[in-house]
């Protein structure tokens, strides 16, 4: 309460330039539950991020499980469909950060290639570094 108190104050002038209206306390609780509820809609889970991925991609299931392949992420396609699911069914489950990071590094490999080390410069013998 306090600081939707402090809130009110703050930004009485801003609410009541983008909202034209002289709002109450009451008023402003519920627009400030408002925001909070669109913004908690808009916000992308793993599983979203996933999906939206596949789709703009084209990929298919075994797609998907070389690309995690290729940084060493062993998944199968079993576990795949449970990523894929909606929410609200019993087999969903929610992809986790390490199978999102594995899965875009995967993809950058996917469509770049490897990245080529620094032994493959043109070094000379001689002019190695040396550890100090």
């Amino acid at each position: 309460m306090i600081l939707i108190n402090m809130l009110s104050k703050q930004n009485n002038f801003i609410f009541n330039i983008l909202f034209q209206v002289k709002y109450t306390r009451s008023i402003y609780e519920g627009s400030v539950s408002l925001i909070l509820k669109v913004f908690t809609q808009t916000m992308l889970t793993n599983n979203d991020i996933l999906k939206k991925l596949r789709v703009a991609l084209s990929l298919r299931d075994e797609d998907i499980v070389e690309i995690l392949s290729l940084v060493d992420f062993k998944i199968t396609k079993g576990a795949l469909g449970d990523f894929f699911r909606k929410d609200d069914h019993p087999g969903y489950i929610e992809a986790g950060d390490q199978v999102l990071r594995n899965f875009l590094n995967g993809l950058i490999i996917y469509k770049r290639g490897k990245k080529v080390e620094e032994e493959k410069k043109n070094i000379l013998p001689g002019n190695q570094d040396k550890k100090r």
